[in-house]
């Protein structure tokens, strides 16, 4: 799929929104000193939900040769785990070993946040509604235009446009989620819009600016804020809060309609997660302590504990930070904008396999 920054999420344009405490965030005594620790046991005692990492799973079997020659018999292992116990207290009885991230506290606490699939409208041809491009990518490498420069016509005449939308905000905000599905209304024809690339030029969260021109709340930032904010303003003004984020990522239109992340892999809602390669690679399997949170967003006082497959990346995403993938359309982008909390996470490897002894980098 992606990605441009490449997984900056709709939280990373949030600013914080609650204190720590109230994110999920748990308090333990031992502290990490590694950014992956061996763990004998894992004790955990968040509600179990095993039931999506099959689907998953086969994914990454059917669609990567390599990755299943890597992971199947450690994807079998947990599978038959789930089904007969369970208890991750029991993983080893599998020959399953696990690694505890470090947190960005040392205390073991990392960030979730998430992303989602968003639905955009477009039109083959311009008029004077949807009269704002979406673009493929130019032939240009270190010296591609600016947003800025972008919006004020310098790809104009190069055949880039890939469709029209009535709004700013909205391929705005599908750049942010590094893809999206596109609904051509002049023909009912859906298409899906993949990461192509992007200008090379740095990320400014918009969400960050409305906090310091205090035209937001720090409190109250959220994607809804943000779209809240677009529909108060005028087009000139909208434009120039966009411009301040001179980074802009170009797309690519796919006939076929699953989503997919850096792994090439299609994903599944609340099944996979982007992480950091460098300490997770590709189709790393990972037990997760993942927040469950309310409507409103606030955290329920609970987490659920997950198998989730690392299958996708970010610039955003580095080190104790995870982007948990929330499917497509505006629901998803709601549930997905709330995340901003914290959970506990296990890397998982087979002993006596290429995956053995996970707290190795």
């Amino acid at each position: 799929m992606r990605k441009f920054i490449p997984l900056l999420t709709l939280a990373t344009l949030m600013a914080g929104c609650a204190q720590q405490a109230e994110r999920g965030q748990q308090d333990f005594d031992q502290e990490f000193q590694q950014p992956l620790t061996q763990t004998d046991t894992v004790e955990s005692n968040a509600f179990r939900d095993l039931n999506s990492f099959d689907a998953q799973a086969k994914q990454v079997l059917d669609n990567s040769p390599s990755m299943a020659n890597k992971y199947q018999d450690l994807y079998q292992q947990l599978s038959e785990w789930a089904l007969q116990s369970g208890d991750p207290t029991e993983l080893a009885n599998y020959g399953v070993q696990s690694a505890q991230m470090k947190g960005g506290d040392s205390k073991g606490n990392v960030m979730f946040t998430g992303y989602f699939s968003p639905v955009i409208e477009l039109r083959h041809e311009p008029d004077a509604t949807y009269k704002y491009p979406v673009y493929g990518k130019p032939s240009c490498s270190q010296q591609c235009p600016t947003r800025a420069q972008i919006y004020d016509g310098a790809l104009e005449g190069k055949g880039l446009e890939l469709g029209y939308a009535d709004n700013m905000i909205d391929p705005f905000l599908m750049e942010v989620q590094g893809s999206g599905f596109v609904h051509f209304g002049d023909d009912n024809s859906m298409q899906y819009f993949a990461y192509s690339g992007k200008n090379n030029r740095p990320y400014v969260s918009i969400g960050r600016i409305l906090i310091e021109r205090d035209l937001v709340d720090k409190e109250k930032m959220s994607l809804q804020a943000i779209k809240q904010w677009v529909t108060e303003n005028d087009e000139e003004t909208v434009k120039e809060l966009l411009e301040q984020n001179p980074s802009y990522v170009f797309f690519v239109p796919k006939d076929d309609l699953a989503v997919r992340g850096t792994a090439g892999i299609p994903l599944l809602p609340m099944a996979s997660v982007a992480g950091d390669r460098e300490l997770l690679p590709m189709g790393t399997p990972i037990l997760a302590e993942v927040p469950l949170l309310n409507a409103d967003g606030t955290w329920s006082g609970a987490h659920a504990l997950r198998l989730l497959l690392v299958l996708d990346t970010g610039g955003a995403v580095k080190q104790n930070h995870l982007d948990l993938y929330h499917g497509m359309g505006a629901r998803a982008g709601v549930q997905s904008g709330h995340y901003k909390h914290f959970g506990r996470v296990w890397k998982l490897g087979l002993e006596n396999s290429e995956t053995a002894n996970p707290w190795e980098l």
